[in-house]
């Protein structure tokens, strides 16, 4: 660790300039000695730098949104050369080329980070060995040595002896419980939010690699903090739990606002956008009108949740526009399965003899009475009932005219002797 921070040695300057202009304003409120005044000058910190990372993690989601539209091609590339890793690799590229995709982008806030992260550990790991680094001087040194973050010093470590937390005027139990504290929380940030990724913002409909390397990462990555948090100083471990629920905090924002097409975040919000359309008749503000507008512009390539939205618009009497406006329309949709919708009134069942007269039971007819159908030729007025060709008695085409157990048309003669 010593090695890699040496490396970013050139932004330990800068970094240790900014820790003290925020210990300057901090310190003349809480006191310039506190853990208070130094702990929230390392708060401030992580978030001054995320704020300049805004724009690389909006380019970072969108790199993410592009990975995840390009997985059911990338399979298809990955089982059509599956024999053949130098052409699939080739294949991959030309993919990646086509439609503008890098598949880095989505860790740019993560390799961006990583030097100031270096460079504050080596800062503190100066004042843990009394050192001058960067802007801090000998009586910054000093003060930052008497900060204790509840009970822990600033430059304290879980793997620290009882001797070296004697030394900074602080008990071992206090630092082990500070330091498995602050590494449990960092640790379950991490999970939470690789969690709140792959369950809320991903379209689950797609099995892809992609999927489980996501899945990999939401359980490898948290114990990985947790190993390597009993060598960071305390005053890191707040750094680093600070990143983390901001950025927790920050992908919360997101799913709710902008969440990934397909997935479930969008399915909840679609879901409460529809209750507030349909109360008010109409949609307000930019962010609803847009929305509203890209789901009208897919046409047939909708995903569930958005058909569900359309048609739940239909069922209350209104349509979605091109222009992302919602206005009333006299055509109602019907209802999705299960739902409240009006069901299509089915045709009564005709019977055994109805069937083979050739009528229909029509639903004015509620008196039971019978009408033809088109296929028969009706009478003439005054002319005489039609003739059966065997018997030339009344042609045999009604139930009625056909007793109970009897078969119709020509009867088979019985045998003589039988009676």
């Amino acid at each position: 660790m010593d090695t890699i921070a040496s490396i970013f040695s050139f932004l330990t300057t800068p970094v240790s300039w900014v820790i003290v202009q925020f210990h300057s304003v901090y310190g003349a409120i809480f006191g310039p000695d506190t853990g208070w005044a130094w702990g929230l000058s390392i708060v401030s910190l992580v978030v001054l730098i995320r704020i300049c990372l805004i724009p690389l993690f909006v380019k970072q989601i969108k790199a993410t949104r592009g990975m995840q539209a390009l997985q059911p091609q990338m399979k298809a590339i990955q089982e059509r050369y599956k024999n053949d890793k130098q052409r699939q690799s080739e294949e991959m590229m030309k993919l990646y080329k086509e439609t503008g995709t890098n598949p880095l982008a989505s860790c740019l806030p993560i390799l961006l980070q990583s030097p100031f992260f270096f460079a504050l550990y080596h800062v503190l790991d100066s004042i843990a060995k009394n050192k001058t680094i960067g802007s801090i001087n000998q009586d910054l040194l000093d003060s930052a040595s008497q900060a204790h973050i509840f009970g822990a010093p600033l430059a304290a470590k879980f793997t620290d002896s009882a001797s070296e937390v004697a030394a900074m005027d602080a008990s071992i139990t206090s630092v082990h419980i500070v330091t498995a504290l602050m590494i449990v929380l960092m640790s379950a940030s991490q999970f939470y939010t690789q969690r709140q990724l792959m369950t809320k913002n991903m379209d689950l409909t797609v099995k892809t690699p992609f999927m489980q390397q996501q899945k990999m990462m939401m359980y490898i990555f948290p114990v990985i903090f947790m190993v390597m948090g009993i060598n960071f100083p305390v005053g890191v471990l707040v750094y680093w739990l600070t990143t983390n629920v901001w950025t927790m905090g920050q992908q919360m924002y997101v799913i709710n606002r902008n969440p990934t097409p397909g997935s479930m975040a969008q399915a909840k919000m679609l879901e409460g956008m529809l209750k507030h359309v349909t109360a008010r008749g109409t949609t307000r503000g930019r962010r609803e009108k847009n929305i509203v507008k890209a789901i009208v512009a897919k046409g047939r390539d909708r995903n569930e949740h958005e058909r569900k939205f359309i048609t739940g618009l239909g069922a209350k009497g209104l349509a979605a526009q091109a222009d992302g406006v919602v206005v009333k329309s006299e055509v109602v949709e019907p209802a999705e399965a299960g739902g409240s919708g009006a069901r299509r009134q089915q045709p009564k069942r005709q019977t055994k003899a109805q069937r083979s007269s050739g009528t229909t039971q029509t639903p004015d007819s509620a008196d039971g009475a019978t009408a033809k159908t088109s296929l028969e030729k009706p009478a003439e007025p005054g002319a005489a009932p039609a003739r059966s060709r065997a018997t030339g008695g009344p042609k045999a085409g009604s139930a009625r005219q056909t007793k109970s157990g009897q078969r119709k048309g020509p009867q088979r003669p019985k045998h003589p002797t039988k009676k």
